[in-house]
């Protein structure tokens, strides 16, 4: 299948596409390069979901059937080489609230209930633990601490980008781990561009009171009538540059859900009739 690729931006990396089975998936070359973790994000391709959700849909919440949700994890499972309970899921509500994982997490999502409520950021020290979360035009952030040897995976929409989700995901690994800024390899993931993405001027508002006003210049774009077009990859370039990760350890994707619906899953794109994508991202 072809793809819209954008155009280069700041930080902006050519994701690698890759094929296991049926499935496929992608990867920054610059968090492979980190020698350090496994990880991926989703495509549509490769699963047993049917419809709506066809065919790799990961979310057990959208009225899938479960025996295909648990298939479809299953896939991925194998494509990362590890099971389906080594994985841990975020609980996601639009919030900046990060949970360090631990191995009594393990399954957490998938092969037994969570017992977190409100958790849209994970970060973990810990082989042997895969974290996941969930996108359908939302961002993942991707983090691994190449000193310490400790990730974090995060959900951020606008409001967790508008809340600082990379910063608040690096404050958190630095508590528990001692993770410094300038050790980080930082990913923003496959979510919708900024010539997708319009808002309202109560959000953009958000974002001229949370940015800096050369920053919010650059990826705020004025439509008329109240409307304006957000750009989260630049928004979240800035957020980890501001938390002190070096230009040159901020990747961007190159990949816009909704500019390729048919094979990402894309909230806007199909006016909410979709599945789940998922990043899922863990230490070797």
């Amino acid at each position: 299948m072809e793809i819209k690729r954008k155009g280069d931006g700041k930080g902006r990396e050519t994701l690698h596409r890759n094929v296991s089975g049926d499935m496929e998936y992608l990867t920054f070359p610059s968090l492979e390069e980190t020698g350090m973790v496994r990880h991926l994000f989703s495509t549509r391709t490769g699963g047993v979901s049917e419809g709506i959700f066809a065919s790799m849909n990961l979310s057990y919440a959208r009225g899938d059937r479960k025996e295909a949700v648990d298939e479809n994890f299953r896939r991925v499972a194998a494509v990362l080489g590890c099971g389906v309970g080594d994985f841990v899921c975020s609980d996601q509500t639009h919030t900046v609230n990060v949970r360090r994982v631990t191995e009594s997490d393990k399954g957490k999502g998938v092969t037994v209930p969570k017992d977190y409520t409100d958790v849209d950021g994970l970060i973990t020290d810990e082989k042997g633990i895969v974290l996941a979360t969930f996108y359908a035009d939302c961002v993942p952030l991707y983090l691994a601490d190449t000193k310490n040897r400790a990730i974090g995976l995060s959900h951020s929409g606008w409001r967790g980008t508008a809340g600082r989700m990379g910063a608040r995901t690096l404050e958190a690994m630095k508590e528990s781990f001692g993770t410094e800024a300038k050790d980080v390899v930082a990913a923003v993931g496959p979510s919708i561009c900024g010539d997708c993405y319009e808002i309202s001027g109560d959000v953009a508002q958000r974002f001229r009171q949370e940015f800096p006003q050369e920053e919010w210049e650059d990826f705020l774009v004025p439509k008329g009538g109240d409307k304006y077009l957000l750009d989260l990859w630049k928004a979240n370039y800035y957020v980890f540059l501001a938390a002190g990760v070096p230009a040159g350890n901020i990747h961007v994707t190159d990949i816009c859900t909704c500019c390729n619906p048919e094979y990402l899953f894309s909230h806007r794109a199909s006016h909410g009739k979709r599945g789940n994508l998922g990043a899922f991202l863990g230490l070797i």
